[in-house]
């Protein structure tokens, strides 16, 4: 009776299933299934076809024009001969370039650069999302996993004991409402197990649901075994990365601004035949060059309303930069200490799991000599499982502070 009570009590373990998939590989499935990752990479894609479009766009534009018209004068009434001529017919093929600084050109490159940056970093901050939301979902489903092995195991246990301490009762060892006390806590501890299935399958699924895994099936998740990293500093981050960015925005918006005010030069030319067939139509092929100038003289204020926009967008980018500088430096404080006297009360709780296992082996002794309390026995276990679920609770909340801060860090 005492090696089973020691048995029980001191070489629980957690029973796992076979090692399946690890963390990666439902970081990996995430990654593989987002379609917003896929959307990001997307645009990407397309920002380079809009490199190329502008550069095709100030190359020579070539086009069929073709008008025709008549205008008949019935009875003599009908439009002015000499405006109208009567009809026209024209087929012609026209070419066109318009003439572009280099400067100018340049800018419009930034611009798509400047958008392509953006939807870089974007990306890479929803790959972090995706990645803190993944590993919190698997350590939630990790600790339920944990928690139910646990149950399952001590379930399996109490209920070998409880065959023994029904025999001891028969033969009045000990009364038969000691043994209805450690049957009632028999049946909590498989009410236990059941709720702690449930709850794992629940999490587990949600787990496959969340990286686009269609698999219903269960399976072991080993230990995340996360690792506390190195934060990069605020300004090298990825988050205040997107402020840099705006900000390039804004001035390169400027230069977009200042070039659309800029003369523009075109030239055209074009061959074919234009006609109004009131005389030798035969003869009227032909072609014709030349240059159009554009220069802005007077727009109604438009530029320095624009530019005034641009101020407002430039100090709410200010404002957003600095709330976020505040913000990282007190979030990572207060995750650097939540993480602390997390640790430090886990060193607590295996202090208080020792003490639990030096009573258990008192009483397991005075069990065997009918000096002990069914009742006294009971407590001293529900204080060691107590102790236990408290254990895993802490170190489940520990991995998510880590996760936590991990967010932060350079990827």
């Amino acid at each position: 009776m005492k090696k089973s009570l020691i048995y029980i009590f001191l070489t629980l373990r957690i029973c796992a299933f076979g090692q399946d998939h690890n963390l990666d590989y439902y970081l990996g499935q995430a990654k593989d299934n987002s379609p917003l990752l896929k959307d990001y990479q997307n645009q990407l894609l397309s920002l380079g076809v809009d490199s190329q479009l502008v550069r095709a766009s100030y190359r020579p534009q070539v086009n069929g024009l073709s008008t025709n018209s008549y205008a008949p004068v019935i009875g003599g009434i009908g439009y002015d001969n000499a405006i109208s001529n009567g009809g026209q017919l024209a087929a012609q093929v026209q070419v066109t370039k318009t003439f572009v600084s280099k400067n100018n050109l340049n800018t419009q490159f930034q611009t798509i650069s400047l958008d392509r940056n953006t939807i870089g970093n974007t990306a890479a901050i929803a790959k972090r999302d995706l990645k803190k939301t993944i590993t919190a979902q698997y350590i939630i489903a990790y600790g339920d996993m944990v928690a139910m092995n646990f149950t399952r195991e001590t379930l399996a246990l109490l209920q070998k004991e409880e065959i023994i301490l029904k025999a001891l009762t028969q033969t009045n060892v000990y009364k038969q409402t000691d043994y209805l006390t450690f049957f009632v806590t028999l049946q909590q501890q498989q009410l236990l197990y059941r709720q702690s299935e449930i709850q794992f399958r629940n999490d587990f699924n949600m787990l496959n649901y969340l990286c686009g895994i269609t698999d219903t099936g269960s399976a072991s998740l080993p230990d995340p075994n996360i690792k506390l990293f190195t934060l990069p500093d605020a300004y090298t981050s990825d988050f205040y990365r997107q402020y840099t960015i705006d900000s390039l925005k804004n001035l390169n918006q400027r230069s977009v601004i200042n070039y659309s005010y800029k003369p523009k030069l075109s030239a055209f030319a074009d061959a074919g035949y234009l006609s109004s067939l009131a005389y030798e139509a035969q003869k009227n092929f032909g072609t014709s060059f030349g240059l159009t100038l554009n220069v802005p003289i007077y727009d109604g204020k438009q530029k320095r309303l624009k530019f005034q926009k641009l101020d407002i967008a430039e100090r709410t980018r200010t404002d957003y930069r600095d709330f976020f500088l505040r913000q990282y430096g007190q979030q990572i404080a207060q995750l650097t200490q939540q993480l602390s006297a997390t640790e430090s009360l886990i060193d607590e709780i295996k202090g208080q799991i020792k003490y639990a296992n030096t009573l258990i082996e008192v009483n397991a002794k005075l069990l065997e000599t009918g000096n002990i309390q069914i009742t006294e026995l009971v407590l001293a276990i529900n204080t060691w499982l107590n102790a236990r679920n408290l254990l895993n609770q802490n170190y489940i909340s520990r991995l998510q502070i880590i996760n936590q801060i991990n967010y932060w860090e350079a990827l």
